[in-house]
């Protein structure tokens, strides 16, 4: 459905939530603003360039957006690219990129692809992330430790070969700013979450720098004084042979785009219990790439920390978003001229917080338990993505996972919900179908088909959606399940957290011997427990009895036919 959610949730906007709307806008638009910042320096670029895509392509992504509660603006994963693309064609170069992305988005969302980005695998999405995050943590070294490097080599081991010799040269003032920042953003949320630590650590460490004239670099030594308003919209020069030498990389801005985006909406739809417009998203997405360039700013898409944050503040439309950007304006135009105070190891300090958020290093340490095939998925893109390019990273973790799995199995994964309300002729046939079998009430049986892949796991995630009241059992069954993956044991955990947060216990059923060894590689069969894990839908059906208090029964002798939905 091509229609942005603004206008779907105005129409029964109230009061209440406009209040909700603009106290949460207002707290990200805020958290927002040391991030914009960073991140337009650590791009390569001046730093009011982060801010103006924070305020533009924010405000459009949000007006446009297929999500509820959506935020845009310039994120970590594009730290990376954009710095190799300033670096190789210059600004012009970035904006040309950024504008081609922009179409390439937009085109993919009237294509209806924002389904087909649902199936890259899991160990891919892994593995590019973990590679940015120590990308960027290893660019921050310099200003957190206030070295006085003249030119740092932009390959990641010279980087860090550089470090080492000029380590002579630390400013421990700028260390001492840099931790103090540190430290403050990750105790302060112990005191209270209300106020952002990020915020607290730039107000404290920019105020002690200033009062006590410390001798380091801020972000006025070394770019100026940040301009008070928004620039007039510039269009640049752009010929046939820029279009062919920057195809390439404009591709990776808008997959990274897509899949950031996409990403953070599914996140989204799992906190506030909605479900987004991908096609309208990426449209969004791809509007906002094309207009925000023209006005100097960098590749943005949706961003998972402050849509979170906006969630978790009470925003429930992109009124929120909308305010967000306004905050961020308001705070441009009237308070701007100070930013140029911040030490540049305060914004170190902040961007190597948000490597750690970004590293997944919790699921990359996961992975080593699940199968080879993802491993080496995860360990390919990972060291391309450091070694070598982000573009060819993900080009080839992608046709390496598809070439693993086609390997692996070629079969069509289906996945159905069991109901009492339908009918299924041809489970009558199946002596062990759920329709010979009494299913208790507040127990609902779903089934998956086939092997459990990452391709399968957007049908699973769609198909538990449609539970609308949590039962008190959810059993899942797995007899026609040969094989599993990481991104299916990740699906499984997911829904697992899920379903406890309702009050709802997770059952397995005729789980395959390969299935429970990965289960348990990974971790995930000590998580639910070995008692909720059965050989077959009669146990399991009479473990749920048990967790309701009810009698066991075992197999019927007579039963009324229950039915099931297809949902493929």
């Amino acid at each position: 459905m091509l229609k942005p959610k603004l206008f779907t949730t105005i129409k029964d906007y109230s009061s209440k939530q406009f209040i909700m709307d603009l106290s949460a806008g207002t707290i990200v638009g805020i958290v927002a603003l040391p991030l914009a910042i960073a991140f337009g320096i650590a791009s390569g670029v001046t730093p009011e360039k982060g801010l103006i895509t924070a305020i533009i392509a924010g405000f459009i992504i949000s007006f446009l957006g297929g999500s509820r509660v959506q935020i845009g603006g310039p994120t970590g994963a594009f730290i990376v690219i954009v710095y190799g693309i300033v670096h190789q064609y210059g600004v012009n170069g970035l904006i040309i990129a950024t504008l081609m992305a922009g179409v390439i988005l937009v085109i993919m969302g009237f294509a209806r692809f924002g389904s087909i980005i649902k199936f890259i695998p899991y160990p891919v999405i892994v593995g590019f992330t973990s590679g940015i995050a120590l990308l960027i943590f290893s660019t921050q070294i310099k200003d957190f430790f206030g070295l006085q490097i003249d030119q740092i080599p932009s390959e990641f081991f010279d980087k860090w070969v550089g470090y080492f010799f000029g380590f002579s040269t630390i400013n421990f003032y700028a260390f001492g700013i840099a931790s103090l920042t540190l430290a403050t953003i990750l105790l302060f949320p112990k005191i209270t979450h209300k106020i952002p630590g990020s915020i607290v650590a730039l107000i404290v460490t920019t105020a002690i720098a200033y009062f006590f004239n410390l001798p380091v670099e801020t972000i006025g030594s070394k770019f100026g004084e940040l301009p008070s308003a928004l620039p007039q919209p510039v269009f640049p020069q752009i010929d046939f042979a820029a279009i062919r030498e920057l195809i390439q990389p404009a591709t990776t801005i808008a997959i990274l785009a897509a899949i950031e985006s996409l990403l953070s909406a599914v996140v989204a739809d799992g906190m506030i219990g909605g479900k987004h417009r991908s096609n309208m998203e990426l449209i969004a997405q791809g509007v906002a790439n094309i207009i925000t360039p023209l006005f100097g700013g960098i590749p943005a898409t949706g961003a998972i920390a402050r849509t979170a944050t906006n969630i978790k503040n009470g925003g429930r439309t992109p009124i929120a978003g909308i305010v967000h950007s306004l905050v961020l304006l308001l705070i441009t135009l009237f308070f701007g001229h100070l930013a140029r105070l911040i030490p540049l190891a305060t914004l170190a300090a902040i961007l190597v917080t948000v490597a750690y958020n970004m590293s997944e290093w919790r699921s990359f340490i996961a992975i080593f338990k699940s199968p080879k095939s993802d491993l080496i998925v995860l360990l390919t893109t990972f060291g391309l993505t450091v070694v070598f390019d982000l573009t060819i990273a993900i080009q080839v973790g992608m046709i390496l996972a598809v070439i693993l799995f086609m390997r692996s199995m070629a079969l069509v994964t289906n996945v159905g919900i069991i109901t009492r309300e339908l009918k299924d002729d041809d489970e009558l046939f199946d002596a062990n179908a759920i329709a010979s079998k009494k299913v208790p009430k507040n127990v609902e049986v779903f089934e998956i088909n086939g092997p459990f892949f990452f391709g399968a796991v957007s049908k699973f995630r769609d198909a538990i959606r449609i539970i609308e009241t949590p039962p008190k059992v959810l059993i899942i069954r797995m007899r026609n399940v040969p094989a599993i993956d990481g991104t299916g044991i990740h699906a499984l955990e997911e829904v697992y957290h899920n379903v406890v947060k309702k009050g709802t216990q997770l059952i397995l059923s005729g789980v395959h011997i390969q299935v429970l060894m990965v289960l348990d590689q990974s971790g995930f069969l000590k998580i639910i427990g070995e008692q909720n894990v059965l050989g077959n839908i009669d146990d399991s059906l009479d473990r749920a009895r048990e967790i309701l208090g009810l009698p066991k029964i075992g197999r019927p002798v007579d039963f009324k036919p229950t039915v099931k939905r297809d949902l493929t």
